[in-house]
C-alpha cells in the first residue's frame, strides 16, 4: 500500500477529513489528495494562497508574521495551517510553502526550502526540509513530504 493509500484508508475508517493550503505547490497536494475514487469522504476543500494576500485573507495569516519571518517560515505554515483547519472545519489541515525556485532563494532560505504546516484540533506541528533537483521535482518532493507528515500524525 503506498502512502497515498495508507493516509486516506485511515481518514477515511476514522471518518476523519483533512484539508489543504498550498503556495509552493499550487495545488498538487488537493489533486493528490483527491487521486482515488471516494475522495470526497475525507477532502471537502483546498485553499491554494500563492501570493501574501490571499494568505491574509483566506487563511488568516497576520500581516506582521508575513512582514517579521516571511512566507517561507515555520511561524507563517502554522499560521496557514489552522486558518485552513477553521475555514474548512476539517480534522485535519496540511499547509505547505517553499521556494521552489529556480530563483527566488538567498543564503537563510535556498532554493529548495519548504515549511510544512499540520494541524489538528488538539495540537500545530511544523517541519522544513531541502529538497533538490528542478521546481517540478522540489515541488512532487514537497507533496510526498507531505503525505508523509500527515500520516506520522494519524490514528492506526
Amino acid at each position: 500500500m503506498d502512502i497515498l493509500e495508507a493516509v486516506t484508508s485511515r481518514l477515511h475508517a476514522h471518518k476523519q477529513t483533512v484539508t489543504c493550503a498550498e503556495s509552493c505547490t499550487g495545488g498538487m497536494l488537493a489533486a493528490k489528495l483527491t487521486q482515488l475514487p471516494g475522495s470526497s469522504a475525507w477532502f471537502d476543500t483546498g485553499f491554494v494562497t500563492y501570493s501574501n494576500e490571499a494568505k491574509q485573507q483566506l487563511l488568516g495569516v497576520q500581516a506582521q508574521t508575513l512582514d517579521h519571518y516571511g512566507a517561507v517560515s515555520e511561524e507563517t505554515v502554522r499560521e496557514m495551517a489552522l486558518g485552513a483547519l477553521l475555514a474548512a472545519k476539517a480534522d485535519y489541515s496540511l499547509s505547505i510553502s517553499g521556494i521552489a525556485g529556480p530563483t527566488g532563494g538567498s543564503d537563510d532560505k535556498p532554493v529548495g526550502t519548504v515549511w510544512f504546516g499540520l494541524a489538528s484540533k488538539q495540537r500545530i506541528w511544523a517541519r522544513t526540509a531541502l529538497f533538490e533537483g528542478g521546481r517540478d521535482k522540489i515541488r512532487e518532493q514537497a507533496v510526498a513530504f507531505a503525505l508523509a507528515f500527515l500520516a506520522d500524525h494519524l490514528p492506526e
